[in-house]
């Protein structure tokens, strides 16, 4: 029995052996076979997106004229956002047989390709023209599908659309509610070039050129001009390309958008874009309740008085002799439109900005002027609604003679007796601004998570630091309170009001930390020199309903 238990190992040991060499050999050829499909160059797909990487990259360049690349990052809850959009993106274009085709990297993996192309931030969409490695175009685009598809059709064929004769050309004219016409005697000349630049970028409007003398003819027209053809308000706005200028494509665009607006805009979800995009310096708010015959006719005298700040084309003297499209003949630079006026239901689309204002519905009907650059409000004193008193205060507000219409919520009864002082609007001054102390204020947001999470180290400094007669720690609702001369553009931000005469302000920047805190305190509002710490500090957006916001900025 034991010499046949030992032959039986003796039998079984080499074939046990072969086995486990054999289980090896299968898991080194499937190591082997990923690493062939990493290194190799074929191209594969999901959902008709191709997917590259360092070593494809350049055979989906060379396979495809126009390719555009998004890198992402699998975490970035940005890019999960985008993906249904840019795969419908995707699979229309490929359904359409177009020259265009989308693909994807994860730059997070790629970190070679990544590191080529400066990828900083995701997700980032790069256009590849003609395998042109070195130059790639940024995506300018809107960040959905349709935007997508007419941002890469623009860019697959023509950008406008040549009009041979008078039918094609009334007919194209109609077509849509916005329409572009070039009218160019030569269409390989500069201003002509610069109009289909124009074009290219401008996606939500066709864009259509002509040269014929009869179209010339038929729209009264003697010298080169883009003509923007609505279905609403006045039909047709001509802007004359300056002889001596040429055409300006900046201007142009600026142009077309302000004018592709209506004359009063309701701010709605297809809209919203376009009021902010069209860079406009002020804009006059009307808010009520549409479901209020009393308030819908408000608008009257809203719409009578827009026209006077449209912005229009204005010229210092003269008229194209021409005349059929009275044309104005272009003497200097067009003056910039200085007022859009725009609608707001107070229960509908807009209530989601009432915040931003400080507003409830229970306030309409009411009229806030905004200038952008800055957020700062205008009300008036007692709201009227006639046209002649809405152009009189919009006058006044151009001209510096009324103030901004500040926020400010009342303080708390015990406000200045906790470890962290609350400071609203109202307050703010006296307490900033004290030159016998040092302040460190955190202007925060209720609802931002990067201010919740140093909300802690926040409590924790103002403990440290309670019983100092020198040093204030304070903070602000910046959504409930708004500064004259201090305008918050993201959260937290940290501001360090130095004890002294002069007002000074210094922006505190680094690791939000306890410790950092105090050395930044301890050093008069100065870090010592040290070597750089290496940590993100990430900033909540602005806030819910202001203009930074509703654009994605």
């Amino acid at each position: 029995l034991v010499w046949l238990l030992v032959l039986s190992l003796a039998w079984l040991g080499p074939a046990l052996g072969d086995e486990e060499k054999d289980g090896e050999v299968v898991a080194e050829e499937e190591k082997e076979k990923e690493e062939d499909e990493v290194l190799s160059d074929e191209i594969k797909e999901e959902d008709n997106v191709l997917v590259l990487h360092e070593h494809n990259f350049a055979r989906a360049l060379s396979e495809h004229q126009l390719l555009l690349v998004e890198f992402y990052a699998p975490w970035c809850g940005h890019c999960q956002q985008l993906a249904p959009a840019y795969t419908q993106a995707a699979t229309q274009l490929r359904n359409e047989s177009s020259l265009a085709r989308l693909a994807k990297v994860d730059a997070t993996a790629q970190t070679a390709l990544a590191n080529e192309f400066n990828i900083t931030s995701y997700p980032t969409l790069k256009l590849f023209r003609n395998g042109n490695r070195s130059h790639p175009l940024p995506y300018t685009g809107i960040m959905d599908t349709q935007g997508i598809v007419r941002w890469m059709q623009r860019r697959a064929g023509p950008s406008a659309t040549l009009l041979h004769d008078t039918d094609t050309a009334n007919a194209f004219a109609s077509s849509q509610d916005l329409v572009v016409i070039g009218f160019f005697k030569d269409l390989k000349g500069k201003a002509a070039q610069a109009f289909y630049d124009v074009a290219v970028e401008m996606v939500d409007m066709p864009f259509g050129v002509a040269e014929a003398a009869e179209l010339f003819q038929a729209y009264g027209l003697s010298a080169d001009t883009v003509c923007l053809f609505k279905k609403f308000d006045e039909r047709q706005t001509n802007f004359p390309v300056d002889p001596a200028r040429g055409l300006d494509t900046s201007e142009l665009t600026r142009l077309l958008r302000i004018h592709s607006l209506r004359l009063v805009t309701e701010f709605n979800n297809e809209t919203s874009n376009q009021i902010f995009s069209a860079k406009i310096p002020h804009h006059m708010l009307l808010f009520l309740n549409k479901s209020s015959s009393e308030q819908l006719s408000l608008q009257d005298g809203f719409k009578a008085a827009a026209s006077t700040f449209r912005g229009e084309v204005r010229w210092s003297h003269g008229r194209d002799k021409g005349g059929g499209c009275g044309a104005p003949h272009p003497q200097g630079h067009p003056s910039p439109a200085q007022v859009l006026f725009v609608v707001v239901d107070v229960n509908g689309y807009g209530a989601d900005v009432l915040s931003f204002f400080g507003m409830t519905p229970a306030d309409a009907p009411t009229l806030r002027l905004v200038k952008m650059e800055n957020n700062r409000k205008y009300q008036m004193e007692q709201d009227s609604f006639s046209d002649t008193a809405i152009r009189t205060f919009i006058q006044a507000v151009l001209d510096g003679k009324v103030k901004p219409h500040l926020l400010s919520a009342e303080p708390p009864e015990d406000w200045d007796t906790r470890p962290v002082k609350v400071l609203v609007g109202k307050t703010f001054e006296q307490v900033a601004f004290d030159e016998t102390k040092s302040v460190f204020v955190k202007f925060y947001a209720p609802w931002c998570s990067h201010c919740q999470a140093m909300a802690a180290a926040w409590e924790e400094l103002g403990e440290r630091y309670k019983d100092r007669e020198d040093i204030v720690i304070a903070e602000m609702d910046a959504t409930a309170n708004e500064l004259e001369n201090i305008t918050i553009h993201g959260f937290p931000t940290l501001h360090y009001f130095p004890a002294g005469p002069g007002r000074k302000m210094v922006e505190y920047k680094s690791a939000r930390d306890v410790e950092t805190f105090s050395k930044f305190l301890e050093n008069g509002g100065m870090l010592p020199v040290e070597p750089p710490v290496v940590s993100e500090v990430r900033d909540c957006p602005p806030p819910q309903g202001s203009p930074q916001a509703l654009l994605g900025e």
